[in-house]
């Protein structure tokens, strides 16, 4: 899983490196095993965006894109317009991605993480719970956080000490201490739907897909 996640990762055409950080050697193992870099990191880092920070100190890149090791079908397309939303804004810190919710069941679902934007793209808020609530059935679309970050190095330096607010601790997610201290998030709406692997069920849809997704291809390419 993690080699996919590597290979579709270095398939973006704006990431001029793709490195595997980690604190457990057995990653590491695997990780150098296929041909990744890979940087070991504290073993007490609170997020991924807290490692994420640690790696960045020692590269001199001016953007650092924080992927998901569980997400093997990511798409490098994907990456990609997370990436020119920062470098097209140089006002804005982070970015980040949303996907329309098609699944009902995904809008209560506290796992599926959803957000609301305003005009300009920024995040308002990140949430667990199902947001907007449509009293009227005003026709609001919902949608659904895409775990990926890019964000400017120095903000990311900065992002381990910013203080960690009452609504991250709520929500126990990251991304809200950017929104708690002030900062903008930028959010790019996208096809690509997350699929994370947390569960074995998870695991066996993923193989699944990723077994289509090879047939596909062979069938296009024969």
């Amino acid at each position: 899983m993690l080699q996919h996640v590597w290979e579709r990762a270095a398939q973006a055409r704006y990431l001029t490196q793709v490195v595997i950080a980690t604190d457990d050697e057995r990653i590491a193992a695997a990780a150098r095993g296929f041909g990744a870099p890979v940087r070991m990191t504290r073993s007490d880092h609170l997020s991924g965006t807290d490692r994420a920070a640690e790696v960045a100190s020692s590269e001199k890149a001016d953007v650092v894109v924080n992927i998901q090791g569980d997400e093997p079908l990511i798409e490098p397309a994907a990456i990609d317009a997370a990436v020119l939303a920062l470098v097209s804004d140089p006002e804005i810190p982070m970015a980040t991605l949303k996907k329309r919710i098609e699944i009902p069941d995904e809008l209560t679902n506290p796992n599926v993480v959803k957000v609301i934007t305003d005009r300009f793209d920024n995040a308002i808020y990140f949430s667990r719970s199902m947001i907007p609530y449509l009293r009227d059935d005003a026709g609001a679309a919902h949608y659904k956080h895409i775990g990926l970050y890019v964000y400017r190095r120095d903000f990311l330096l900065a992002y381990p000490d910013l203080p960690v607010g009452p609504l991250e601790q709520a929500e126990r997610l990251e991304q809200l201490r950017a929104i708690e201290n002030g900062h903008r998030i930028r959010v790019v709406e996208t096809d690509y739907e997350s699929l994370g692997v947390d569960t074995p069920a998870d695991l066996e849809r993923v193989e699944k897909l990723f077994q289509a997704e090879v047939k596909a291809f062979e069938k296009h390419d024969g």
